[in-house]
């Protein structure tokens, strides 16, 4: 969640004037003061630097963690992009991209995933702005109330640009930090597939953004100007995960969950349907504001695309051509077997390889996993995935939610989580490492290839799901 927050930020403060020189803010979750942002904008001689710093503490049942995420933009004074950096570092793990953008449009950017770097090419979109690109439109644009336009942010996350519609709206008077003042609302939406980002901010007539205000995970985001001091006040305790977890109406027993199940999911605030994939093992109707979705542990053929290469190749995240990767793979997986089979033996040998079950590594690699063999569900979804690719089948991970007798003191609760989807037989089965073995347990909210961008992406509709009824599937 805080490194994808971090991209609708970024888009919102940025807008902020030149002066003051740097602006700092308190990030705050449903009153709660969970870390500091700082947002530097310098101009120099032919080019603009804006750059964004945050670090926040978050904790999960229990456990806090500790992140840090910061994105720097280069452009000219006209808002053309010229090159842009981007580093987190979660629980210990650090991540870091570089870019440039060349005269002719393309892109040539060398990341690093737990101190294993790559390098890659691609082409930059048409017409994508940066921090000062879209400060220059909102100038542009003006504040009159009723003004709407349409920009096209880049995302330096995923090396791609969405459509970023912004809508001004009336000033009104805002309570901060520094006293009371009247400010001009803006509303924005950045439209990411799968999961457009709301935000609003209050900011002054000079552009200066003095408040931010979004949702993430059903709880009310806020981030405030205000002095240094206020901004490294100490931060105050609070599980943002509670809310992510999906009561469930009555407890499911062992032998339910080998058989198909049909659950009735709506919003919690009342809102339309919530959206869900549909996979081999999971159809989906929209019925009024609710959604049904029927779970199978059996994938059913052909309701899905085949494979493309990407699913079978290393990337920064699942690196399945390092060599302690494929060791891992061979032994875990010898001699000739299926594809099933393989899968079957690397989900029992994921299982009890991390032996250090953990919410406190936050995401890490598939390598960084096979060497410190603890983690919890992504990293086993990870290197699980990372094996597969190994030994030549396809993965991907999906995420959502998986059914729990009990977490965190909660009963009976679905709670959020990521497995495996291989392409076993024709289609794509799911494989489970961290809970064992997949049923109709898993909701799965979306699918992706291991990037924590898509797996934030898939986990965006959290905290404002109800599952409404729950029911066995007639057999015919």
């Amino acid at each position: 969640m805080p490194r994808f927050l971090l991209t609708c930020l970024l888009l919102v403060c940025a807008t902020a004037q030149a002066a003051p020189e740097e602006t700092w803010m308190s990030v705050t979750l449903d009153g709660r003061k969970i870390g500091h942002m700082l947002n530097r904008r310098e101009v120099l001689a032919d080019r603009v630097v804006t750059t964004q710093e945050m670090n926040l503490s978050i904790e999960r049942a229990g456990i806090t963690i500790a992140l840090e995420v910061g994105e720097t933009h280069e452009e000219t004074t006209t808002g053309k992009p010229l090159a842009f950096r981007t580093r987190s570092r979660m629980s210990g793990v650090e991540s870091t991209s570089e870019g440039t953008i060349d005269a002719q449009g393309g892109i040539r950017v060398t990341s690093s995933v737990g101190g294993q770097s790559q390098s890659k090419t691609a082409t930059w979109p048409a017409g994508a702005l940066f921090s000062e690109g879209l400060r220059l439109a909102a100038i542009e644009h003006g504040l009159e109330a009723g003004t709407r336009y349409d920009s096209l942010a880049f995302q330096a996350l995923n090396l791609d640009a969405f459509p970023l519609t912004t809508t001004v709206k009336p000033a009104e008077y805002v309570d901060l930090p520094g006293g009371r003042r009247q400010l001009v609302r803006v509303e924005r939406e950045l439209k990411l597939p799968g999961l457009p980002l709301a935000s609003t901010d209050w900011m002054d007539h000079d552009y200066s953004v003095h408040k931010v205000t979004m949702a993430q995970l059903g709880l009310k985001l806020e981030v405030l100007a205000c002095d240094k001091a206020c901004a490294l006040a100490p931060n105050q305790p609070g599980d943002s995960l509670q809310q992510a977890l999906v009561p469930a109406p009555r407890t499911l027993q062992r032998g339910e969950l080998a058989k198909p199940l049909r659950y009735r999911l709506s919003a919690r605030d009342r809102g339309p349907a919530p959206s869900f994939p549909v996979t081999g093992e999971q159809q989906v109707v929209r019925s009024g504001a609710s959604s049904v979705v029927t779970v199978s542990p059996q994938a059913r053929a052909g309701s899905e695309e085949p494979p493309v290469a990407a699913d079978s190749q290393p990337n920064a995240w699942l690196q399945s051509g390092a060599s302690e990767i494929v060791r891992l793979a061979n032994e875990a997986s010898p001699g000739e077997r299926s594809a099933g089979e393989r899968m079957r033996d690397l989900e029992k040998f994921v299982f009890g390889y991390i032996d250090k079950k953990s919410l406190s590594v936050g995401y890490a690699s598939a390598l960084e996993t096979a060497k410190t063999r603890q983690g919890d569900c992504t990293e086993h979804a990870l290197l699980l995935a990372a094996l597969g690719r190994a030994r030549g089948i396809p993965t991907r991970i999906a995420t959502g939610l998986a059914f729990v007798e009990s977490f965190g003191g909660a009963e009976r609760v679905f709670v959020p989580h990521a497995w495996v989807q291989a392409w076993v037989d024709g289609r794509w089965q799911s494989f489970d490492a961290a809970l064992g073995q997949f049923d109709s347990g898993h909701i799965a909210l979306g699918v992706g290839d291991g990037d924590p961008w898509r797996f934030f992406s898939g986990v965006g509709t959290l905290g404002n799901l109800k599952l409404d009824k729950v029911e066995a599937v007639p057999v015919h």
